[in-house]
């Protein structure tokens, strides 16, 4: 039974869309796209590079005296970013110049005068599309991120820079619990406040804990340094002093000591540790870090995360989106030369990122859903690219 349904899938497909086994046709359509793909990424990214960072990392050079050995290196390390933005773009200049260059040779005429649709002249470069579309997520998810945060670690190294995600100085973390109250609502209160100066990675330095208990303040601790004891689950706090306070907060008594370990929260030591942009985290590293913010009530911040997840996930079938604009435009009638085709994608990038960039705005403020500001722009580009391309197929 199950062989009959397989044939009879075989035998459906075939009568609908032709023959899908590569064809010579077929082969010879990708070689023309692999090879302006090619081109395309290695001219896109080495510009993006140059225009994009190239100039800024001169200034800290000659500015603020950064090593040009570690300039080297954050060059290097930024090149992995530039290739996954360059990867969408080259595919849309390729499909766009490809099929353009066959449109303007009578080729596709040809073909098309042969049988063969417009739907399957496009299927090379769809299949393209979602090679590249895999490989981007892969660099997205397994190369950017951490080629972004060592770049970022030398900048802090060197030149002390300031970054709102990173958490090395001046650490505050609440922590909350939720309590039923007397009528059965639930109210979130504070347990515990952290302040620490300083964060190196793996200590915090001069650290302040505030604990609350049935919502009066119970005891402070203080040391000079704290870290969590992953073996024993707990924290080890290092010369300091605990204050215990009396029921209505004045000073009670103090315990001097040179290590102490206490079972509080060890969500205060994975915020210090996971504080990153979103763009220096992949998408399991975010969505952990969001079980952080949520805790911590900060819904500011929990939204930006989860429209960069949606945005991060949608990012790479850019790929195919602008593969079925570029093979539909390209395979427009009208002649085409390279430089209109050219001028045409950078008209097309711009304007599907601009719109990219005002429906994420409309997510972060809360007007529309993550899901909707992350993948709305692919939506509304596979339709244009549908539409032209059943335009040209019905011509």
């Amino acid at each position: 039974m199950p062989m009959k349904v397989i044939k009879y899938l075989g035998h459906f497909l075939r009568s609908r869309w032709g023959n899908w086994s590569l064809s010579l046709m077929d082969r010879y359509l990708a070689s023309q796209l692999i090879g302006p793909l090619l081109f395309s990424v290695g001219l896109v990214s080495v510009l993006g590079v140059a225009i994009g960072y190239l100039s800024d990392l001169a200034d800290k050079v000659v500015d603020s005296n950064l090593p040009l050995i570690q300039a080297s290196e954050i060059l290097l390390l930024k090149v992995p970013e530039f290739t996954a933005y360059a990867l969408p773009i080259s595919v849309m200049l390729s499909t766009l110049l490809t099929y353009g260059r066959l449109s303007n040779d009578s080729e596709l005429i040809a073909l098309r005068g042969c049988g063969v649709s417009l739907y399957r002249l496009i299927v090379p470069a769809l299949v393209m599309s979602l090679i590249v579309t895999g490989v981007t997520f892969l660099m997205s998810e397994l190369v950017v991120p951490a080629a972004n945060y060592r770049a970022t670690a030398i900048l802090v190294e060197y030149l002390q820079e300031e970054h709102p995600y990173w958490q090395n100085k001046d650490i505050f973390y609440p922590d909350y619990e939720q309590v039923i109250l007397p009528n059965g609502e639930k109210e979130k209160r504070l347990r515990h406040l952290f302040f620490a100066e300083q964060f190196d990675g793996q200590n915090l330095k001069t650290l302040t804990v505030l604990e609350w208990l049935e919502e009066r303040l119970n005891r402070i601790v203080v040391s000079d340094s704290a870290t969590w004891n992953k073996q024993e689950e707990t924290w080890d706090f290092f010369n300091g002093t605990i204050y215990q306070l009396s029921p209505d907060a004045s000073y009670k008594e103090a315990y001097p000591f040179e290590h102490r370990q206490l079972p509080l929260t060890k969500a205060a030591f994975e915020f210090a540790l996971q504080g990153r942009d979103p763009y220096e985290m992949n998408i399991i590293q975010a969505r952990q870090y969001m079980k952080i913010l949520k805790m911590m009530g900060d819904d500011k911040k929990l939204r930006m995360f989860q429209v960069r997840i949606q945005q991060k996930l949608a990012f790479p079938f850019i790929c195919v989106v602008f593969g079925v604009i570029g093979s539909a435009l390209g395979s427009t009638p009208q002649q085409m030369s390279r430089a209109t085709g050219f001028g045409l994608s950078v008209v097309i990038i711009f304007s599907y990122y601009l719109l990219g960039f005002l429906i994420g705005s409309l997510g972060l403020m809360g007007l529309i859903s993550p899901i909707l500001a992350g993948w709305l722009p692919n939506i509304f580009g596979l339709a244009m690219g549908g539409w032209l391309l059943y335009r040209f197929a019905e011509s």
